[in-house]
């Protein structure tokens, strides 16, 4: 057995035997345990700092002595007066080990961070960006040397960071030499550290040592919001996140509008990748300016999108994704620069767009995979991520299966007589009085419901403006509890109903929610036809899920999944109500806001992300909807609230449904009407 000082790492474990003098960075380096460095043991950069432990240590079986490593030296004594060091820290680069020591990594001197986001949709991303800084030195050119600036840079390199083959781009180059000289043959550089198809590529260089940081950004491009998020490369921090409407809205509000606008329109492709393109700079200038950054120093990106977006974002006519057999120009995943996409970050920057499943489910349904990791349940879950274009997951360990379903802009407050987006003044919760049978709401930009007194004053910079896509959903699902609207899906009378805020509008009745019409406001009111409309939304979701459940061979999940950032509103109750999910335990219905867009995170501040999704999808398998015969049949059994003919007996556990039909007269008077098609 050696008898050199064995070396412990905390929190890893990781443990050797070295030789007196090793340095502890060196140790590390040896045994892979997660120490930072930039600049190759310099003693400059200051992140490989470690806290060494002195005592007895029963767990390793070792007693660390007061010398166990050796003595500040000159290089740490300066460092320290000029940054300063916390108590009882050293530089891994600079301490070296003389006996047994237990040697703890803080974690901000971690490679591989945990970067927990303190929202709904918290989660750990290790962070291993494609993207890093390296401090080098060069060789000076002399007579005797012909080499140029750039192989000299390539090879120290290769020699103080074994990165071979690194290319750099002409911009680089046209910088260069000035970089090395005002540096003193001392510089920084960001490298793209490559994958299967690139080698790793100069992005960015610095005279001396850079102690500032290069940055990435996460985007979901979706068909009615595109949102990004600005994340520090060497933190994993998101320093900004922000979001723009899609400009691409005036061409249609759902995906086949566009696809058939440019199926009628000779240029309509090309002036719908503009009007992307132009939002996505305006988008990527309103984030830098948030962060107070430099849009040059944002140097990876990474875009998840449905495959109508993913087609026109890339530049290419989605006309074959407008009929059968949906075909994408690629599936695959791409690695592109942003001056091909016309960007307006940095010229060099590296471009990564998860790989589209199928030809309705894209690349925004694999960032949803990615973060909610159905492949690796143990129990059934189903993934909703509700949007214009719905994206659904069944799975678990055994298999995962995909399908796309068309809901429409109806659950975004778009089709509906007095929708709107989620704004300030929006109606965004519903609560109709069991007895009165009358509404009371909450807008966005107030916690007061409109029955609590200042509600007035709370709300008179904005008013009462409409109501968004989560108040929709509770207010007819509260319509539907309180036996104001039946199962079928018609409003009864007001004799029928109890309520007097059921009117006569023409051959049907509507529901009034709020009238503002004396202030000069609005008058709000919930019509049949708005009815049918979240029915229609409502069966297309529910019957791609139970189409997945038939492929599946199960009637029931263990626990259902609700993405998107609609989806995080959306109260799990009144969905069931609906009909909108299968039948489950409420407390097993969660939400997880914008997976799609902790998917493209994960992917960007993590490398191996991005085989490991390409892999999952590889697996996934497809349905689609539109020649599967029994979607039909369930869409039908689906418009009504919340099945016609599923028992849904959790949901009846919890919430005890009216019976009546008004259409027929039972429950109360008949209106003498039969329903007609709104």
């Amino acid at each position: 057995m050696s008898n050199d000082p064995l070396v412990i790492f905390t929190p890893s474990g990781k443990r050797g035997r070295f030789p007196v003098g090793t340095p502890v960075l060196t140790a590390a380096r040896q045994l892979g345990v997660d120490l930072d460095s930039v600049c190759g043991g310099r003693g400059i950069c200051s992140k490989c700092q470690i806290s060494p432990g002195y005592g007895e240590f029963s767990k390793h079986g070792v007693t660390v002595e007061q010398d166990a490593l050796s003595d500040w030296n000159a290089v740490e004594a300066r460092y320290d007066e000029k940054r300063g060091l916390k108590k009882g820290r050293r530089l891994g680069c600079q301490a070296t080990v003389l006996k047994d020591v237990v040697i703890d990594v803080p974690a901000e001197s971690q490679v591989h961070k945990q970067v927990v986001r303190k929202r709904a949709e918290a989660r750990e991303i290790t962070l291993n960006p494609s993207t890093k800084l390296f401090y080098v030195e060069v060789t000076e050119p002399d007579m005797h040397d012909p080499s140029g600036d750039l192989e000299r840079l390539r090879k120290a390199l290769l020699e103080q960071w074994e990165l071979d083959e690194v290319v750099a781009d002409l911009h680089i180059l046209h910088i260069l030499q000035k970089v090395l000289r005002k540096g003193d043959w001392k510089v920084t550089v960001a490298i793209h550290l490559g994958d299967h198809e690139n080698r790793p590529r100069i992005m960015h260089i610095w005279p001396g040592f850079y102690d500032g940081t290069i940055y990435g950004v996460a985007v979901d491009l979706g068909s009615t919001t595109i949102a990004a998020h600005l994340c520090d490369l060497q933190t994993g921090e998101v320093v900004a996140s922000s979001g723009v409407m899609n400009p691409q809205i005036r061409f249609g509000e759902d995906l086949m509008s566009r696809v058939s606008y440019s199926m009628m329109n000779p240029s309509g492709a090309e002036e719908m990748t503009a009007a992307v393109r132009e939002g996505m700079c305006a988008l990527f200038t309103q984030i830098a300016t948030e962060a107070s950054i430099d849009k040059n120093l944002i140097v990876d990106a990474v875009f998840v999108c449905n495959p109508v977006m993913h087609h026109l974002f890339l530049g290419i006519d989605p006309f074959e994704l407008g009929q059968a057999p949906f075909a994408l120009a690629t599936s695959g995943a791409l690695r592109l620069r942003a001056d091909d996409l016309e960007l307006n970050i940095h010229q060099s920057a590296r471009v990564y767009l998860l790989p589209c499943i199928a030809g309705h489910v894209g690349a925004d349904a694999a960032a949803v995979a990615l973060s909610e990791s159905p492949h690796l349940s143990d129990d059934l879950v189903l993934v909703v991520d509700v949007g214009t274009n719905a994206e659904i997951l069944l799975g678990n360990r055994e298999k995962v299966l995909a399908c796309s379903s068309p809901t429409g802009p109806a659950f975004e407050g778009a089709q509906i007589s007095s929708g709107q987006r989620a704004a300030p003044g929006a109606i965004e919760r519903v609560e109709i009085d069991a007895v009165t049978k009358l509404p009371r709401f909450k807008v966005i930009g107030s916690d007061l419901w409109s029955t609590d007194e200042g509600f007035e004053a709370a709300i008179a910079q904005t008013g009462v403006t409409g109501i968004c896509g989560s108040g929709i959903i509770e207010m007819v699902a509260e319509m539907r509890m309180h036996g104001i609207v039946d199962a079928p899906g018609l409003i009864g009378t007001p004799e029928q109903t109890g309520s007097s805020a059921v009117f006569a509008d023409g051959r049907t009745n509507s529901f009034l929610v709020y009238d503002g019409t004396a202030d000069g406001g609005p008058k709000i009111t919930v019509t049949n036809r708005d009815i049918r409309e979240i029915q229609m939304a409502k069966a297309a979701l529910y019957s791609g899920a139970r189409l997945l459940m038939d492929k599946f061979g199960v009637d029931k999940v263990d626990r259902v999944v609700l993405a998107g950032a609609f989806g995080a509103h959306i109260s799990t109750k009144h969905a069931m109500v609906l009909g909108m999910i299968p039948d489950a335990p409420l407390d097993k219905v969660t939400s997880a806001g914008n997976a799609a867009g902790t998917g493209a995170r994960i992917a960007l501040l993590n490398r191996d992300a991005r085989k490991e999704i390409e892999e999952i999808v590889c697996n996934i398998h497809k349905i689609e909807t539109a020649i599967e015969p029994r979607f039909q049949e369930h869409f039908v059994n689906a418009s009504a609230m919340p099945n016609a003919v599923e028992p849904f007996p959790i949901l009846n556990s919890i919430v005890t449904l009216p019976t009546q039909t008004f259409n027929t007269g039972g429950g109360g008077e008949s209106s003498g009407r039969r329903r007609r098609r709104p």
